[in-house]
């Protein structure tokens, strides 16, 4: 989908293998990237990523930092907090999480960013609301900001998240 300068792109894939200028990493508030994406991204980028983390942590839900991308195809990895299902305004929390990455993109004047589907694993998230909430922070972001993102892609794991994702992108 074409917003503006910019393009929003769904991939079925894993994240750690996207060849952006960022991946987003869905972080705990400590930043301690132990399972999930985080374990993924820890594993294949180096260790690197997890020492620069801790000089930045702890951080809020729905805030983001960025680290470096260590080994990975990325060149830095942002971490954003999302919400753990129950806590209590997820909605908002999730939106601060996504806009905050696509804050710092444009802080550092950054192309290119994979995210996930942010909260949805042991955080328990629902995959559907999830899907809603990032599509329409992430189009709301690129039709009302000056940016210098031109590409925007949303890597779902399974085919089954693709589809509901799929399904909001329209």
């Amino acid at each position: 989908m074409k917003i503006k300068n910019s393009q929003l792109r769904l991939i079925q894939g894993d994240i750690i293998e996207v060849n952006t200028d960022a991946i987003v990493n869905p972080a705990n508030t400590h930043l301690i990237m132990g399972g999930g994406v985080a374990g993924a991204i820890l594993r294949k980028g180096g260790s690197k990523i997890q020492e620069e983390a801790n000089q930045k942590a702890p951080i809020l839900v729905g805030q983001a930092v960025i680290t470096n991308g260590g080994n990975l195809k990325a060149k830095h990895i942002i971490h954003a907090v999302g919400p753990r299902l129950g806590e209590g305004n997820e909605e908002i929390k999730l939106e601060n999480a996504v806009l905050n990455s696509l804050n710092i993109m444009d802080e550092n004047n950054l192309k290119s960013i994979a995210f996930p589907a942010i909260s949805t694993g042991i955080f328990g998230y629902p995959i559907e609301k999830c899907a809603k909430i990032m599509i329409s922070t992430i189009k709301n972001y690129l039709e009302n900001r000056q940016t210098s993102i031109e590409q925007v892609i949303i890597c779902l794991f399974t085919q089954e998240d693709f589809k509901i994702f799929e399904e909001f992108l329209i």
